[in-house]
């Protein structure tokens, strides 16, 4: 049994990690605490969490967890997994992982000094659609692979002004947000590290891209292009594309399949339509995160991997012009 506590009272702590452990018998989640304690006490009576504490310290601390979850801004990724780490506690993370390289790789030093597990939260990852586009992409059916693409666009809330993807000093930006996601799928398929060969990004509040577009190219040949969107105008779109020199593979909505999806293989001209599992990809990446935890394994999402995520988002923004998160 992986006992967890959870930092503060983000809105997708309910989807990652209540639900998933609910549906786990090896796994619960068992103390919380926020910056404001009634706050933590009335979401702790919710989702029926039977220990609130009266600070982050004293979870990290906490005797009766084992692991400890981190969707705290993105510039208190860093400080509380190391504090979660060095207090004996394993740590889910999620994404962006850290405001920027150097940070990932002192979490990751962190993770290792203490011989425990450090995972960032890419949950899309572990599902089983992500894993046959991977296959398909490495089965040669495509022919010989010429360009990559991802793009994840979403407008809403996140314009606010009050909202913490709008503030630069919390990390902000799309590209720590809905971006950071077309990145990992380009990687993650490829299994190459890229580099970034230019990017131009829009600006809303000061230092914030709402509108990042890259391009990348992999060390094979292969090129890509990734574009994050958040502008008030950005319609919801999610999908990778594969071009091979026999067809294409699309698919639309890696991110959460479960809410519905699809994939589209056109070989030579054939099209086909394959579907997959209803199951969480928070279910799978939980499932991921114990099995780290049991066997010592480095998940596929763990700190190595976050260090080369880091390092394509800080070169985006440096091919950008702007400023790195953190600094």
């Amino acid at each position: 049994m992986i006992r967890f506590g959870t930092l503060g009272t983000a809105k997708i702590t309910p989807r990652a990690l209540l639900s998933p452990c609910d549906d786990e018998p090896n796994a619960a989640v068992r103390a919380i605490a926020a910056r404001d304690r009634a706050r933590a006490e009335h979401f702790a009576e919710w989702a029926h969490i039977p220990i609130v504490l009266d600070d982050y310290a004293a979870l990290v601390q906490c005797e009766h967890i084992d692991a400890v979850y981190n969707p705290l801004q993105i510039t208190a990724h860093k400080d509380w997994s190391i504090r979660a780490l060095e207090a004996g506690k394993h740590v889910l993370c999620e994404k962006a992982f850290a405001a920027n390289t150097a940070e990932a790789e002192e979490m990751v030093a962190a993770a290792k000094k203490a011989g425990r597990v450090l995972m960032e939260a890419d949950h899309y990852r572990y599902h089983t659609l992500f894993k046959r586009a991977c296959e398909i992409y490495a089965s040669g059916e495509l022919g010989e692979i010429q360009h990559i693409e991802g793009i994840f666009s979403r407008p809403g809330e996140r314009m606010k002004p009050d909202n913490i993807r709008q503030v630069y000093e919390l990390g902000g930006g799309v590209t720590m947000d809905n971006g950071c996601y077309p990145i990992s799928w380009v990687r993650h398929i490829s299994g190459e590290e890229p580099t970034v060969l230019s990017a131009e990004a829009e600006v809303g509040p000061p230092k914030i891209d709402i509108y990042m577009n890259a391009k990348l190219q992999f060390p094979s040949g292969i090129t890509a292009e990734i574009t994050g969107d958040m502008r008030p105008g950005a319609r919801q779109r999610l999908k990778l594309t594969v071009t091979g020199s026999r067809g294409q593979m699309i698919v639309v909505n890696p991110v959460t399949p479960q809410a519905g999806h699809r994939m589209i293989v056109i070989v030579d001209g054939e099209e086909r339509n394959e579907y997959f599992d209803r199951r969480s990809t928070y279910a799978y990446q939980l499932d991921a995160f114990l099995n780290a935890v049991e066997t010592g394994e480095e998940p596929i999402t763990g700190g190595e991997d976050a260090i080369k995520q880091m390092k394509v988002i800080d070169a985006c923004y440096e091919a950008a012009g702007l400023p790195l998160r953190g600094h």
